[in-house]
């Protein structure tokens, strides 16, 4: 294997996916060299292709909680900032379970008479030590890599609750396939919360844009905002307008 080649690896398997265009970009090579390196990375079984794009193969799992949350931490937590600046005073709030959404949490510090629901440990953790902050926790048998309860018990449990607004992270974001998840249970909580939601935000970083995952739970046109340190390429940002989604950047 060539450094480059390691390089390529070490990036997937930090941000679960690449564009050949953003390799390319990375380490000055053509795009033809960058889809040599991916077919032989491919060949021994590290890699997978995706139309424009290299990712993790869909049988690895997402690494463990606390590595997710580490990494792109700067990025996460300034999305987490600016997502926080979209809650008022007295409103109800879903936050999920995603790494980005406990940086969400960390920055609700001022806003009064909350009422945050969370599936999550760690999120819960967070709210727990806030003054007025009501803080309701749905559970069930909890998924220790993701640190929180999914399931049928944890969807009835939040299925109570019509939450202002509703916190989700994503696995991917595809033109084509709309908003994506690895995990399927993680995708079916989050179907069943937007049938409540009056508002949908997804909190993303970049890494995420023309990222598929293994499993859709939602198209693009059911989330009405998405927090992003950064405006995607044209072709999903063409996608995001079309499905009539708020783009808010968060600012470096």
């Amino acid at each position: 294997m060539t450094d480059r080649q390691t390089g390529i690896l070490e990036l997937v398997e930090l941000h679960r996916s690449m564009s050949v265009s953003a390799l390319s970009r990375q380490f000055a090579v053509s795009e033809e060299t960058i889809r040599r390196d991916i077919k032989l990375l491919e060949s021994a079984g590290r890699v997978e292709k995706i139309h424009g794009g290299v990712r993790l193969p869909a049988t690895q799992l997402e690494p463990p909680y606390w590595q997710r949350v580490n990494r792109s931490g700067k990025v996460k937590k300034i999305i987490g900032l600016k997502a926080a600046d979209m809650v008022e005073k007295g409103m109800t709030i879903f936050i999920d379970s995603g790494t980005t959404s406990l940086w969400l949490a960390k920055a609700l510090t001022t806003t009064k008479n909350l009422t945050v629901i969370t599936n999550s440990l760690e999120v819960a953790g967070e709210i727990a030590g806030k003054p007025n902050c009501k803080l309701v926790v749905v559970g069930g048998v909890i998924d220790m890599d993701y640190r929180a309860a999914f399931g049928i018990e944890a969807i009835m449990q939040a299925q109570r609750y019509v939450p202002d607004l509703l916190f989700l992270s994503a696995g991917g974001i595809c033109a084509n396939h709309g908003w994506m998840d690895f995990n399927s249970d993680e995708a079916d909580f989050k179907r069943a919360l937007l049938l409540l939601a009056k508002h949908s935000v997804v909190i993303a970083d970049s890494s995420k844009f023309d990222s598929a995952g293994t499993v859709q739970f939602a198209s693009l046109a059911q989330i009405d905002t998405l927090v992003c340190e950064q405006m995607p390429g044209d072709s999903l940002k063409s996608a995001l307008n079309e499905a009539n989604v708020t783009l808010i950047q968060a600012d470096n």
